[in-house]
């Protein structure tokens, strides 16, 4: 079934043959805006808005399920409205093969982007223009949302007009045919130029100079009459080549977009989400922060769109400051500031005031960069512009969004890690001929937070560095990459200025903000921010807004690392927050050490998890007597999630900076454990400490890894809370040999909701069983629950010897090899 949108609503099946019309003005309306979006779900609200505008009747969606179902018995056998939670869908076998808007769409922008072949440019576009038997939506024009589509389709068939006229110059031979269709067009758009320019061009190429000459004048005329304007210097250009009997070299009526340098990489995802939205969208601001690629994904976009693209560059007009607040007061509500001027001045139109006149009856795209720092001029602007010029859409660039209704953002952010590697390879192998990448690319890319502009910079560093020397040396970032493209603007020449560009459009106070949340390390919750730097949600939003933080998925606030680099420079020496920071932070480790043994166990550990960066910069601030307090608080999560490796050296760190007292002889002991030293002057001290207690131990994890790491000392005693007790059990279960024991201590491990102990446990009472495997198979699932890569390594060996005692070698074999694989990914011993 074949459906017509493309002059009246028509249907046909697949020999051409006509199938009656369906239903009344209502119901023809429906399907044709289902239509529309034929295979998607129009969401119930939008179809509403569709076919009753904005004022609804009470009881509208009961109306449109009425229309809904006369519409399913007129349609004929195989097509369907289908309704879900999300709105309707008409459901059609192929949209682009059955809708003939879908079908026009696909060609004109297959045929756009076969631009280097005009023979197969001009197919595909004929074939475009051919599927038009009117005006669209011709017979339901007077639904609310017709309108708005009809003159959007209207003006891309006027852009795929002059692209297909284009491509038949190009191709040369008999243009009869095109003068015609051109001779058509123009009775419609008179002042469109770049069309009047093609048909000047065809004119000429038939031999009929006197007429193509004849035809500027008559546009220069009505463009001086109507609007006060010159025709532009690209309709100028043809003319003068008509004059000279030569093709004119151009034929656009707006500047062409700046031509790449390089090729382009990565974004396929973000490329695909532009496009849609530029094609449903009349504005469209791509968001992000400096050097995250907006203007070549924009560019990139639009050079394959078909039509007029034209390019429009704020970068150069001066700004005041955030958002350009007193930019909007300088220059008037109708963009006569600096803003306006360098539209008109990329336009080739005489002054601001005359934007809307050249613009008008045209559809094109145009493509607004570096807006963030003249954000409120460019909204009125372009506010202006899009409600007088139905046909103009608008794509812009910048770290703020404009904040206009019907504003549609597309955020950018860092590449994807394959992406970030295969851009630094490509331009590295452009200054170091040969390369082809290196082990520590993929940790170079990571530390640049994926940035295309902070990657290509390092890349061309391997001109005079080596990928080692890069990686090595991220902690003084601004100064390592501080050559870029000379020619450049001075925003994106080093790393470091474009950071610069976006801290000096923030307010003082979003500066002071700024500086503050450098403290944290991999983000921070709302409340996190609130404690340690006064951080209001407001606030907040507003650095959101301007580029200078990110909300995660999962809701918290984090700065990419170059940023917080940044930042921190400009962090004054003893701001509050950095103590404030380890304050907030040890009182979490405290917190969260009692509920590691208990029943909450998982989701503390995930909360630690997630806070892991920021714990071990509280490491470092603080008093050492403070350090002490936290490293005691997280010993039993670094054991547990088996991190001591990655803490040992800031622990070692502190124990250079302590001086020990016997009051906090246990935070030492457990400082001295988790630097892993197993002998030695601090290793003595610490016993010394130990031996002299003769109070309760008060973490109870600390007799436990004692013993474990460097041997039992007598004489420890430990607290009376439950924990300590069932452990206790266990320990002289062992030393008694007594299952009994074991028994006894399993059930108050159970009784608390603690895995770890639960599957000690577990573990010490399968040695004594007749048939350990479900005891050691449970034990096992409570240790992979934690993520304790030790015990399972230790357990999944132990039960692989239990298999091969039963003859079960199969076994075995998969418990040792899943050992080592497990051993591998956490940097064990196989």
């Amino acid at each position: 079934m074949l459906f017509h949108l493309l002059g009246p609503l028509a249907m046909s099946d697949a020999t051409g043959a006509p199938v009656p019309a369906v239903g009344g003005p209502k119901v023809r309306a429906l399907l044709a805006r289902l239509l529309l979006d034929a295979g998607r779900t129009v969401p119930v609200e939008r179809l509403v808005d569709g076919l009753y505008g904005d004022e609804p009747p009470a009881g509208a969606q009961g109306a449109l399920q009425a229309q809904v179902s006369r519409l399913r018995r007129t349609l004929p056998p195989g097509v369907t409205v289908e309704f879900s939670p999300a709105g309707y869908r008409l459901a059609v076998g192929d949209p682009a093969a059955d809708v003939d808007v879908v079908r026009f769409e696909a060609l004109a922008g297959e045929g756009a982007r076969a631009g280097g072949d005009p023979v197969r440019a001009a197919g595909l576009l004929r074939e475009a223009l051919g599927l038009w038997r009117g005006p669209a939506l011709a017979d339901v024009r007077d639904a609310p949302f017709a309108a708005a589509q009809a003159a959007r389709l209207d003006a891309l068939r006027l852009d795929v007009v002059e692209e297909w006229a284009a491509a038949e110059l190009a191709v040369g031979g008999d243009l009869t045919g095109l003068v015609r269709e051109l001779e058509e067009s123009v009775r419609e758009q008179p002042l469109r130029e770049r069309l009047r320019g093609l048909q000047m061009r065809a004119l000429g190429a038939t031999g009929r100079q006197a007429e193509a000459l004849a035809v500027y004048e008559e546009v220069r005329a009505a463009l001086a009459e109507e609007l006060g304007a010159d025709p532009s210097p690209e309709l100028s250009a043809v003319h003068l080549e008509v004059l000279r009997g030569g093709p004119a070299s151009r034929d656009r009526s707006v500047p062409p977009l700046p031509a790449p340098l390089t090729d382009f990489v990565g974004r396929e995802r973000e490329r695909e989400r532009l496009t849609a939205l530029l094609a449903t969208a009349r504005l469209v601001t791509l968001v992000g922060p400096g050097g995250a690629g907006k203007t070549r994904l924009a560019v990139e976009v639009g050079a394959g769109l078909p039509g007029e693209v034209g390019f429009v560059d704020l970068g150069a007009v001066g700004g005041t400051g955030s958002g350009s607040a007193s930019a909007s007061a300088s220059g008037s509500a109708s963009g006569s500031g600096e803003v306006g001027e360098a539209f008109a001045a990329a336009l080739g139109v005489r002054g601001a005031a005359r934007l809307e006149a050249a613009l008008a009856g045209r559809s094109a795209l145009l493509i607004v960069d570096n807006c963030e720092h003249v954000v409120a001029e460019t909204a009125l602007l372009v506010r202006r512009l899009l409600a007088a010029c139905p046909g103009l859409r608008v794509l812009t660039t910048s770290r703020e969004a404009l904040g206009i209704t019907g504003e549609s953002l597309l955020p950018l952010g860092a590449l994807a890690p394959e992406a970030a590697e295969g851009l630094f390879v490509r331009r590295a192998a452009a200054v170091r001929p040969g390369f082809t990448g290196h082990a520590r690319v993929a940790e170079l890319c990571a530390g640049l937070d994926g940035l295309p502009l902070a990657v290509e910079l390092a890349a061309a560093r391997l001109r005079t560095l080596s990928v080692e020397e890069l990686a090595d040396g991220l902690g003084a970032r601004f100064e390592l990459l501080s050559r870029g493209d000379r020619t450049a603007p001075q925003r994106h020449r080093t790393l470091r200025a474009v950071v610069e560009w976006s801290w000096s459009l923030l307010e003082p106070g979003e500066r002071e903000l700024a500086a503050r949340l450098s403290v944290f390390r991999g983000g921070a919750t709302a409340e996190a921010a609130a404690r340690v730097c006064g951080a209001d949600a407001d606030a907040l939003a507003s650095l959101v807004e301007k580029s200078l933080v990110e909300v995660r998925d999962d809701g918290r606030y984090r700065m990419l690392e170059t940023i917080r680099a940044y930042a921190a420079e400009r962090l004054p020496e003893g701001d509050p927050a950095v103590a404030a920071h380890h304050a907030y932070y040890r009182q979490l480790a405290e917190a969260a050490d009692p509920e590691l043994r208990g029943p909450a166990q998982l989701g503390w550990l995930a909360r630690l998890d997630a806070e892991d960066a920021n714990l071990r910069a509280a490491l470092r601030r603080g008093t050492p007597e403070d350090g002490l307090r936290l490293v005691a608080a997280l010993s039993p999560y670094w054991w547990l999630r088996g991190l001591r490796g990655r803490v040992a050296a800031p622990v070692a760190e502190l124990l250079d900076r302590v001086e020990p007292t016997a009051e906090l002889g246990e935070e030492y002991a457990l400082c001295v454990l988790a630097a892993g030293l197993r002998e030695g002057e601090h290793v003595d001290r610490a016993r010394g400490f130990l031996a002299g207690r003769t109070d309760p131990l008060r973490q109870p994890y600390t007799a436990f890894l004692w013993s474990t790491s460097i041997g039992p000392l007598e004489g420890l005693r430990l607290g009376d809370d439950a924990w300590s007790h069932a452990l206790g059990l266990v320990g002289n279960a062992h030393l008694s040999s007594s299952e009994a024991l074991f028994l006894e201590a399993l059930a108050e491990f159970r009784t608390l909701g603690e895995r770890w102990g639960t599957a000690t446990a577990l573990e010490g009472l399968a040695a004594h069983s007749t048939d350990p495997l479900p005891l050691l198979a449970e034990a096992l699932t409570l240790f992979e629950s934690l993520g304790v890569a030790e015990d399972v390594v230790d357990l999944l060996h132990r039960r692989a010897t239990v298999h091969e005692a039963a003859g079960d070698t199969g076994s075995a074999s998969t418990d040792r090899t899943r050992a080592r694989e497990t051993a591998r990914r956490a940097g064990l011993p196989g």
